[in-house]
C-alpha cells in the first residue's frame, strides 16, 4: 500500500513540475510574440554601435585638439622604444632639444591625423558583426570598445596609416628627425636606426584614440545625460 502511495504521489509531483515549465516556457514565448521583452539582440548591437560611433566622435575631436596628444600623458606618443638606446647616446651628445622638438612632431602628426578619425572609425564600427550583444552590453564598462579593438584593429590600421602618412608630411617629422638619426649614425660601431615612423604613429594614434572612446563608452553606460540618442537611452537606460 504504501509503495502505492509513493508511486502516486511522485507522479503528481512530477506531473506539477512539468505544468509550471510548460506554463513558463508559454508565458516566455507571448512575452517575446507581444513586444513585452524589453530588448531584441538587433536593438542591443544597434545601440553598442551607436555608443562607439558618439564615442568615436568625440575622442577625435578632443584628440585633434593642439595639444590632445602632446599634452596628455595617457595619449603622448614617445620616442620608439626600438631606438631608446639612440637616444640615450644623443642626450649625453646634449641632443636633447632637438629630441623633444622630434617627440612633439610625432604627437602633433598623431593631432593632425586624428581629424579625420572618425570616418575611418565609423566604417570599422558599422561593419561589426556582434554575435551575442548581450555579453557585451552587461560586461565589462569597456567591453564594446574592447570588441572593437580585437575585432577591426588591422582594417583600421590599413585605411588610417594613409592619414597618418600625410599628417607627418604636412608637421614635418623628417624635418626633426633626420638630424638625429644623421648625427647618431656617425658615432663609430653603433646600429644604424630606421624605425618605420608611419607604423609607428599609426598604432600609437589607434591606441591612444581607443583609450578615449573607452572613456566615452562608461560615460554612456553610466550617465544618462551621455545618452544623447533614443537608442542609447533605450538600451542603456536600464544601466546608469
Amino acid at each position: 500500500m504504501k509503495k502505492i502511495f509513493l508511486i502516486t504521489f511522485s507522479l503528481a509531483f512530477l506531473g506539477g513540475i512539468a505544468q509550471i515549465k510548460i506554463k513558463s516556457l508559454v508565458n516566455t514565448s507571448t512575452k517575446v510574440l507581444t513586444g513585452e521583452s524589453k530588448l531584441s539582440n538587433e536593438e542591443v548591437v544597434k545601440g553598442l554601435k551607436e555608443a562607439l560611433s558618439v564615442g568615436t566622435d568625440k575622442s577625435a575631436s578632443l584628440a585633434s585638439k593642439l595639444d590632445g596628444f602632446n599634452k596628455n600623458p595617457r595619449l603622448f606618443i614617445p620616442w620608439p622604444e626600438e631606438a631608446k638606446e639612440m637616444k640615450a647616446r644623443l642626450l649625453k651628445m646634449g641632443f636633447e632639444k632637438k629630441i623633444e622638438e622630434f617627440e612633439t612632431s610625432l604627437n602633433r602628426a598623431a593631432e593632425e591625423a586624428a581629424l579625420k578619425a572618425a570616418s575611418v572609425f565609423v566604417d570599422a564600427i558599422t561593419g561589426m558583426s556582434v554575435q551575442d550583444g548581450f555579453a557585451i552590453l552587461n560586461g565589462a564598462d569597456t567591453s564594446a570598445t574592447h570588441y572593437l579593438r580585437k575585432t577591426t584593429y588591422t582594417p583600421l590600421e590599413n585605411n588610417f596609416l594613409p592619414i597618418v602618412k600625410a599628417a607627418i608630411e604636412k608637421v614635418n617629422v623628417t624635418s626633426y628627425w633626420n638630424p638625429l638619426v644623421t648625427a647618431y649614425n656617425k658615432l663609430p660601431l653603433v646600429k644604424k636606426q630606421n624605425p618605420d615612423l608611419d607604423k609607428y604613429v599609426t598604432n600609437k594614434a589607434i591606441n591612444g584614440l581607443m583609450v578615449l572612446i573607452a572613456d566615452e563608452e562608461i560615460k554612456i553606460r553610466k550617465d544618462p545625460a551621455a545618452r544623447v540618442s533614443d537608442i542609447l537611452k533605450k538600451v542603456f537606460g536600464g544601466k546608469g
